[in-house]
Formats: structure tokens, sequence, C-alpha cells
């Protein structure tokens, strides 16, 4: 059976070829009946749109590059799916690439026009940019910035509120009657920006419930990985006033590695120490025990990022570039709350 064509598409709704191409395309406006009609020959024949010739049209690829620090990370592998599938709805393939935070690679990659790179813009996650950077870019097509890195740069940005999000962890601690509370993941540099916001958060959670905060239970680590959290709990465990009753880990594989070195000891989690993670990756849900952790919203994030690239790239927006909040919430889980018997 042969594919269905544009004119099957407008003579099966009773409409012009030109009218089943706007809906299809979303170039014009059109009216609210005729939309119906189109889209349910649309779904009645199957039609599918010739997306490469559509962009070919438009001097495009259909490509759009998502350029993270590592992918083996589970939050970038998990915001990476998000944005793969956001950007299929909307007939565009992601290409994706990790920097290793590197940022002779980060600057390459900003550097790089769409025509040359054959992708259409760039939704980039740095760990290593600076404004200057930024700003030295002379590329035309779009870019979408995520995380905290150089906030209030000439680029479109996608964030969640860290600071928020950490004093709803360390509250969520304080409220469990925890007195001794740790923070593991500091990152007191200039591109530290995600810990240092962390960090506030926890320290603002202090701060509301009349705590002082006790800067030893304040461990930085270069990276969020297991093994950083794994060191850095030892260090708390070894601490001169003995090991601190709960610990708020800026990502879920630092806090991982933290349950693992409190198992390790012959402590218990949370009996004796109770752990909050960050992320609300995959793998915290089925550990054992379950990880309590701050969830961003990674759809929202996703379809933040690719719909307003697209914007650009279409031209359906002139406003200035702005800061673009997703949500977050707190997933109270067993590392925190022990399952009653």
């Amino acid at each position: 059976m042969a594919a269905a064509r544009l004119r099957d598409v407008a003579d099966r709704a009773g409409v012009s070829i030109r009218t089943v191409s706007n809906v299809v395309n979303g170039y014009a406006p059109v009216s609210d009946q005729k939309r119906e009609r189109v889209e349910a020959a649309v779904a009645e024949l199957g039609y599918r749109p010739n997306v490469m010739a559509r962009n070919l049209k438009h001097g495009r690829s259909g490509l759009i590059a998502l350029v993270v620090p590592e992918l083996d990370v589970p939050y970038f592998a998990e915001l990476a799916r998000a944005v793969v599938t956001t950007a299929r709805e909307f007939g565009y393939t992601v290409v994706v690439d990790q920097t290793d935070g590197e940022p002779d690679r980060e600057r390459e990659l900003i550097m790089r026009d769409g025509s040359a790179a054959m992708f259409d813009g760039v939704i980039l996650s740095p760990l290593a940019l600076s404004q200057t950077d930024l700003a030295q870019r002379d590329a035309t097509s779009p870019l979408v910035l995520l995380g905290e890195r150089i906030a209030d740069s000439e680029y479109d940005h996608v964030t969640i509120d860290n600071i928020s999000a950490a004093r709803l962890a360390t509250s969520h601690l304080i409220a469990l009657g925890r007195t001794r509370i740790a923070a593991i993941g500091d990152q007191p540099y200039e591109t530290g920006e995600t810990a240092q916001l962390r960090t506030r958060g926890y320290e603002l959670a202090h701060e509301e419930a009349g705590r002082l905060v006790d800067r030893s239970l304040v461990i930085p680590t270069h990276r969020f990985h297991f093994s950083d959290g794994a060191e850095a709990t030892e260090l708390l465990l070894a601490h001169p006033d003995g090991p601190p009753d709960a610990i708020f880990c800026y990502n879920d594989l630092l806090a991982i590695g933290a349950i693992r070195s409190i198992l390790a000891a012959g402590l218990r989690v949370p009996e004796d120490i109770a752990v909050v993670g960050f992320d609300n990756i995959e793998a915290g849900r089925y550990h054992t025990p379950s990880l309590t952790t701050v969830s961003p919203d990674k759809p929202a994030i996703a379809r933040l990022a690719v719909e307003r690239l697209l914007a650009r790239l279409s031209g359906d927006t002139d406003e200035a570039p702005a800061e673009l909040w997703a949500g977050h919430e707190l997933i109270v889980r067993e590392s925190t709350v022990a399952r009653q018997a």
C-alpha cells in the first residue's frame, strides 16, 4: 500500500493542500474545525510528513546537538533521553556529545556554527565555560544553556531553583530530629555554581531552624561520583566529634557512595545516619535502602530547552534571553524514613 501523500490528506479532510501543510508544519493559524478535520485525516491515513525534505527546504539539517559533561553520569543520561523524546515530537533528531568538563572542548563546541557542524542548534550543560567564552561566540546557530553555569548570559538558560531544593532536603532532615547534618559536594571555586547554590540552601535551612552551620561538616568534592561520596563520608565518620547523624549529598551518586561507607563501618541507614541525595536517578529507587532524593523535573527541563531552541531557530520568539525554571520535589524513601516492620 502506497504511503499517504499531502494531497491524500487534503482530499480526505476536504481542504486545500496549503491548509494541510499549515496544520502539519505549524506555519499559520488554522481554524479549529479545519485543524480537527486535518488531524483526523492524518491519523486515519497514517500520513507521515517528510521531515528531511522540509528541513532541507529551509536550509536545516533536522539535527540538534545536546552536549553534556559526562554521559555515564545517570542524571545526564536520563536528561538526554528526555531531550531526545521531546525533540522527536517536533521531527528533530538529537546528536549527543560529552565534554568531560574540559574547557577547550566546551569552547570548541560552542564556536562551531550549525552550517559547518551539521546541526541546527545546541543545548549545552557546561562545567567550565565563562561569560568571556560566551561573549566571544560568533556562531549564528541558537544556543540554550542548562544548569547553573553562566547565568545572566546572552543566551536562554534552563535551570531549577537549587537553593530552594537544597533547603527542602535539609529541612526534611531537621524535621526528622537530626542535629548534626553534614553536606557532601561543596565546590568553592569559580565553576562550582551548582554546588555553591546547594550549599546556600543547606545553610538557609539551618538559619531558619535557628541553628548554626558547623563548617567542618561541609565536605567539598571535585566531582559528584560514587568514590567522592564514599571518601567524603569516611572523613565524616572519623570526625573528632563523632559521625554526623544525617548527610545531605549534592547528587545521588555521592549519596550511594556515602551509604556504602556508612554500612561498611557497621552503621545503619537511616537509624544511625540518614542520607538524602539529589537528581532522582532510577538507581536510587532500587537501591537498598531506597534513596530519599530531590527530584528535578527532567521532562520539563528537556521540553523548556527544546521548545526555546526551536523557537529561536524558527524566529517564533523575539524575547530577550531568559531564565526558564523547571520544578522540583522531594521524594522520601527508606534512606531517611525506615520502613516499618
